[in-house]
């Protein structure tokens, strides 16, 4: 049984005439292109400690098997606007295990995608832990109620978004939480 004691963030951006050129230099740009990805559902292992990405990347080798959280999003619409993230939402106690979220959009801000993708995390593990609170309100109500019930620690996001340029190019961007056994 294996299970990730490290997790690290990252993001990237391509563009180029084929679609899945664009993707290898989205990966390119997160500085994950060397690693055969292997894509799993969205649990934040207990005792997990996120490490910055230029560390991560230390305990990794050209060619191993990573399993990752990934979002990605590619278009060769002119102008159009990409978003993807991973929403990560962290319980207080570090033997219960957290949630990871993957969301992509089109039209979305990198903040609003974000936002969503985070709110994801965290409305998943509210569930989890009995945290009473309306699925219908904002985010910033529902963050609320989630510091008060003092369960969940810490939510973020990481995320990426670019426009299309206007050649129609395609463009690939991904957000991605690498998990390092």
């Amino acid at each position: 049984m294996s299970i990730p004691k490290k997790i690290f963030f990252t993001k990237g951006v391509g563009v180029s005439r084929e679609k899945l050129t664009s993707f290898e230099m989205a990966l390119r740009d997160a500085k994950i292109a060397n690693l055969n990805l292997v894509k799993v559902s969205s649990i934040f292992p207990p005792y997990c400690k996120k490490i910055p990405r230029d560390v991560g990347l230390k305990f990794l080798n050209s060619g191993q098997i990573v399993h990752c959280v990934m979002s990605e999003c590619s278009s060769n619409e002119p102008h159009r606007l990409l978003a993807a993230s991973v929403g990560v939402a962290i319980p207080k106690s570090e033997e219960n295990y957290g949630y990871l979220s993957e969301h992509h959009a089109f039209g979305s801000t990198e903040r609003e995608c974000g936002d969503y993708a985070e709110d994801i995390a965290a409305s998943m593990l509210a569930t989890i832990l009995g945290v009473k609170f309306d699925p219908d309100a904002s985010y910033d109500e529902k963050k609320e109620i989630w510091k008060i019930s003092d369960e969940i620690v810490k939510t973020t996001n990481i995320t990426q978004s670019a426009r299309v340029d206007k050649m129609g190019r395609w463009t690939t961007v991904l957000a991605c939480a690498v998990f390092i056994e």
